[in-house]
């Protein structure tokens, strides 16, 4: 318990400053009409399985992650690029807008894998002191605002694509994830991509 209190004071601490009161939602629309609706869908709803889906994000999280990309702590040639033309306020703006953009149900598709997912979200693998994923993106995916990604619906290559970079350390933008996926094997982070794809 005191480690995961520890856990979550490091994040809200780490999380950068963001107020969406200050945020300008019809800039946050042009500028994501002009930058990141072709890879992500009318309002952040991205039909393409590679691509994450953007709508009812946590835009604490998605300022973080344009402005890793853009330092190039989060590492991704084409987010490189598409994050150095926004400035620190475009960022903010574009996020405060998804964030209000309501995302799509998901759905799984195998049941197998759903139900081995489901086991290794809600309750982890504790033979190998894998902590469930629900403690931090909380039972429903919705995560937890400033600290946790809302990973509800999401697609399931995009979680899959992203705990194998996780764990091969393609992706070292979060100690705590890489931790948790180098204990995955493929079969297991397969099975969480389906089951949280499913979450509503």
């Amino acid at each position: 318990m005191k480690l995961l209190a520890s856990l979550l004071t490091a994040a809200v601490v780490a999380a950068p400053a963001f107020s969406a009161a200050a945020a300008d939602l019809a800039k946050g629309q042009e500028t994501y009409g002009g930058v990141c609706i072709a890879c992500h869908g009318e309002a952040g709803k991205s039909v393409l399985q590679e691509n994450p889906v953007l709508a009812q994000q946590h835009p604490e999280y998605l300022v973080k992650q344009l402005s890793e990309y853009k330092s190039g702590k989060r590492n991704n040639a084409i987010m490189l690029g598409m994050a150095a033309m926004l400035s620190d306020e475009d960022m903010k703006n574009v996020s405060a807008y998804l964030a209000q953009q309501k995302a799509d149900p998901g759905a799984a598709t195998d049941k197998d894998l759903v139900a081995l997912g489901e086991k290794i979200y809600r309750g982890g693998i504790q033979d190998r002191n894998i902590a469930s994923c629900a403690g931090c993106h909380s039972p429903n995916g919705a995560g937890i605002p400033a600290q946790y990604p809302r990973l509800s619906g999401q697609h399931a290559q995009y979680i899959v694509t992203q705990l194998n970079q996780f764990r091969d350390g393609t992706r070292d933008n979060n100690q705590q994830m890489t931790d948790v996926a180098a204990k995955l094997n493929d079969k297991e982070i397969k099975a969480l991509g389906e089951y949280i794809a499913g979450l509503k």
